[in-house]
């Protein structure tokens, strides 16, 4: 797009198109890295970001608008759209201003600030929407799954936003936060995982001590395969990794108190942090997940998965990349397959289904 840009709402529509027509450019930790600490430009992240925000934000509204139309109706749903146009509309005022002029590069960091405020409520705000449109609107299995394709897109889409908005507001606000100097951004290139490991479980630890009066305690051990001995580090997002095990904990602690409510001693919950060459995993027990934690750890190329024995109990695995060229953004993409995912109609099962009614033999028995 040229200089000259007008961004009314009349004009949207077209911007959108125009927009969401390309992919979104998924960054490596490593890139995030470099860019803060050795190449840090202010007006080359405000160049970058004028184009793939708009590029992201497209991309994700275009799949919006594929929601079944008593969905989108929904005041909840409604209101995260206002929301993502209006910032759309106050990022494409930036297409053609001076990256030259200090003003324009600080307008447009509060500009950032203000979108990543706006924003603050729109996993509660679309939660809400599906709740009232399955209050109102009967449902069925393949509705179901797209309505939930599209929410692990959209929550995702929204890690990354704010990613994004987060590095360029730190990195450039000209302040260091005197607790974590060496972070870049909301990256820390030296992760201590343990502590976060500790840090989001004493947290837990003490919602559940004021609900329930108690709490169990916490098994913790590390295994560098590595530099045996030495604390785990990696470069990651401290804040993340908080969230998946804040989380975790919460649910396992939980589940813990429930499943042991007549005994007087609890058993601990046990972490299990291993470092590898290329990737780095975290288990611990617990009672059930969230998908929000879950699509944290897929956003940089990871995982979190449940294992389930009855009578044993549930481990929650957290896979992260160890190397920080191989933490890559997970991004969505709107184009055709994506498209398809919206258009799935209901199909006969390609496996047996048990019948309700225990197969009657004899009828087939021989006279």
């Amino acid at each position: 797009l040229k200089t000259g840009l007008c961004t009314s709402a009349t004009d949207l529509p077209k911007h959108i198109d125009h927009f969401s027509k390309f992919s979104p450019s998924p960054l490596s930790m490593k890139q995030f890295i470099d860019f803060g600490s050795i190449n840090a430009c202010e007006k080359t992240s405000f160049v970058f970001l004028r184009q793939e925000l708009p590029v992201r934000l497209s991309n994700i509204m275009k799949e919006i608008n594929l929601l079944p139309d008593k969905l989108l109706t929904t005041p909840s749903v409604q209101m995260v759209q206002r929301w993502y146009i209006q910032s759309l509309m106050e990022i494409l005022e930036f297409l053609d201003k001076n990256p030259d002029d200090q003003q324009i590069l600080g307008d447009f960091a509060d500009t950032l600030v203000t979108i990543r405020n706006r924003h603050n409520d729109v996993v509660p705000t679309m939660a809400q929407g599906v709740m009232e449109y399955k209050e109102v609107f009967p449902q069925d299995v393949v509705t179901n799954q797209n309505i939930q394709y599209f929410l692990d897109r959209f929550y995702m889409s929204r890690i990354s936003i704010r990613m994004l908005i987060n590095q360029h507001t730190l990195v450039f606000n000209g302040t260091t936060n005197p607790a974590h100097p060496t972070t870049i951004g909301s990256i820390e290139p030296h992760c201590q995982v343990g502590e976060v490991v500790q840090d989001a479980f004493h947290s837990a630890k003490m919602l559940c001590d004021q609900y329930y009066l108690r709490s169990p305690d916490l098994l913790l051990q590390e295994m560098n395969h590595k530099k045996t001995s030495h604390p785990i580090s990696i470069v990651y997002v401290p804040s993340h990794l908080y969230h998946m095990l804040f989380e975790l904990f919460k649910n396992a602690m939980r589940a813990t108190i429930e499943t042991h409510e007549n005994k007087n001693n609890l058993p601990p919950i046990k972490a299990l942090v291993s470092l590898g060459g290329e990737d780095m995993s975290i288990k611990a027990g617990f009672g059930y997940g969230l998908p929000i934690s879950r699509l944290y750890a897929k956003y940089f190329q990871g995982d979190l998965q449940l294992y389930s024995m009855e009578g044993y109990g549930t481990d929650a695995v957290i896979y992260l990349k160890a190397l920080s060229t191989d933490s890559v953004e997970r991004l969505p993409v709107y184009n055709k397959t994506a498209l398809k995912n919206y258009k799935i109609c209901q199909e006969a099962d390609d496996w047996c289904v048990p019948s309700k009614e225990p197969l009657d033999l004899r009828k087939y028995r021989v006279a």
